[in-house]
């Protein structure tokens, strides 16, 4: 059988009928999507597949108590429930919003400026802790976006699938987040 012309419906069904490598077809299909959604907001590699395989496992429960019934929609239902099951996470431990790179260095660490003097070492350290607090203060759907479009160069489309959201929704989002830093900037006269 050819499991890549079957759609995602036919896939549950299957599998629901006990063919388990229709959900490993499934998973696979979607786990960079999945993974993605999730490993943008720990930004920790270990900690984002844990949360991967609990998503798994809550899809799998769900599809076997037969709650499932998002015909069609299955790819950006399993990234929402892995998004809502990392922002449990984080606020269960109340972590901080750390904006990183691909590789988990922290971003503001590249803003080195060559012979900086201790003035502006003072004024620059200030001013990430600014920004850092204001990303922190977006409400969550406008921080989530704002993060996977500048800090994962996601596009619009990807960040669309993974938040289970249209793209013009994406892009308001995004819209609103960045209106509401710079009012947030222009309130606190932060130093720019």
């Amino acid at each position: 059988m050819q499991v890549q012309k079957i759609s995602d419906q036919e896939l549950i069904h299957l599998y629901l009928k006990g063919n388990e490598a229709c959900l490993e077809a499934l998973i696979k299909r979607h786990q960079r999507s999945v993974f993605t959604s999730i490993y943008l907001l720990v930004r920790d590699r270990s900690l984002a597949e844990d949360i991967f395989q609990e998503t798994f496992i809550k899809i799998i429960n769900t599809l076997r108590n037969g709650n499932y019934n998002e015909e069609g929609k299955f790819g950006p239902w399993a990234a929402r429930i892995g998004r809502n099951l990392a922002i449990d996470y984080i606020r269960k431990m109340k972590r901080d919003v750390t904006i990183t790179d691909s590789e988990g260095n922290d971003i503001f660490s590249y803003l080195r400026i060559a012979e900086e003097s201790k003035e502006d070492l003072i004024i620059k350290t200030q001013t990430e802790r600014n920004i850092k607090e204001l990303v922190k203060r977006l409400p969550e759907e406008q921080r989530e976006v704002l993060i996977m479009r500048h800090w994962g160069n996601m596009s619009f489309k990807e960040i669309a699938d993974a938040t289970g959201v249209s793209i013009n929704t994406a892009l308001g989002r995004m819209r609103y987040a960045l209106n509401n830093l710079r009012k947030m900037m222009e309130k606190q006269q932060a130093y720019f």
